[in-house]
């Protein structure tokens, strides 16, 4: 085959997966604009505008390339209440006991419970739960499920508290950059994923599920990061009083080379997943790379405020 006939053929198969890409989008993010539509209330912030929408879809279509419609439906909706969830914690939410508050009536939901009345956070988190719940493998792993979001929910409040107890004066509570870094539950990644396997039910994917957590947790290290390194300016421009790696005392060469370390170390353990799991570590290694491009290209999923 000559070089020009093998740069045709690696053509048309990059445009074959574009395609693939640009229909998962379309479909994912008319599927988020229903549920927008269901739970105005709960996405009325200018924030959340049609490009978060759109970019939530198209992250998802990006990792998940191969997959229906219908497959991604769960990492869609997921992905979009965490971002909700986080408008709730670390924007509205101005008391501890505001937080204690969503975090339990959250809790509540995964236990089975209906939502608390006036609640559309809780409505939209019941409403996911009753489609995952249709699915077997969600069945056979529901408590390791409550298990993921209860480590994301804790990890918020653990961050609202850091943030306002900074607001008030009072510094000596923060977080070395470590423990800043171990906090990375509150990106909420990891349930988003465990939540999308449980939903597809890939045998081979439920099979190997502990290895593939592990580098999940990892790759949501790099999110952590990555998108400190790319919203430092607008966390000091919001003025909200976000924490920032940036800001416990380490600078920007120190985290781009703590990057390069979890990175290299989310390939070597992806590596033998490639031969035992192929499609989910692909979806991961994937994620890893969009994770690392789009946070690091400046762009926000976040709209204006």
């Amino acid at each position: 085959m000559s070089t020009d006939t093998a740069a045709a053929h690696q053509d048309l198969r990059h445009g074959t997966e574009l395609a693939e890409v640009g229909t998962l989008t379309i479909a994912g993010q008319r599927d988020l604009a229903e549920r927008v539509r269901a739970y105005p209330a709960l996405f009325d912030a200018e924030p959340f505008d049609a490009a978060l929408i759109g970019g939530v879809a198209y992250a998802t279509a990006c990792n998940a390339v191969g997959a229906g419609p219908a497959d991604v439906r769960v990492a869609n909706r997921t992905a979009l209440w965490i971002f909700a969830l986080d408008w709730q914690v670390d924007t509205l939410a101005v008391t501890v006991e505001q937080v204690d508050e969503i975090v339990a009536s959250c809790l509540a939901v995964v236990d089975g419970t209906a939502p608390v009345p006036g609640s559309p956070l809780a409505s939209f988190l019941a409403d996911i739960r009753d489609g995952i719940a249709t699915s077997p493998a969600y069945q056979a792993h529901r408590r390791l499920w409550r298990e993921e979001l209860r480590c994301t929910l804790t990890a918020m409040a653990r961050e609202w508290s850091w943030k306002s107890a900074r607001a008030a004066g009072d510094e000596s509570g923060l977080p070395d950059s470590a423990s800043y870094l171990d906090n990375a539950d509150n990106t909420g990644l990891a349930w988003v994923n465990l939540s999308h396997w449980l939903w597809t039910g890939d045998q081979e994917c439920l099979d190997h599920l502990d290895e593939l957590r592990a580098v999940g947790r990892q790759v949501q290290r790099v999110l952590r990061l990555v998108n400190d390194l790319g919203t430092y300016d607008r966390d000091l421009a919001w003025g909200k009083g976000d924490l920032n790696v940036l800001m416990l005392g380490v600078d920007r060469a120190e985290v781009i080379r703590l990057v390069g370390e979890l990175v290299d170390g989310c390939v070597r353990l992806l590596t033998p997943l490639r031969t035992s799991c192929p499609r989910p570590a692909s979806y991961l290694a994937r994620q890893l790379g969009f994770v690392t491009r789009f946070y690091g290209s400046g762009v926000d999923f976040w709209g204006g405020m």
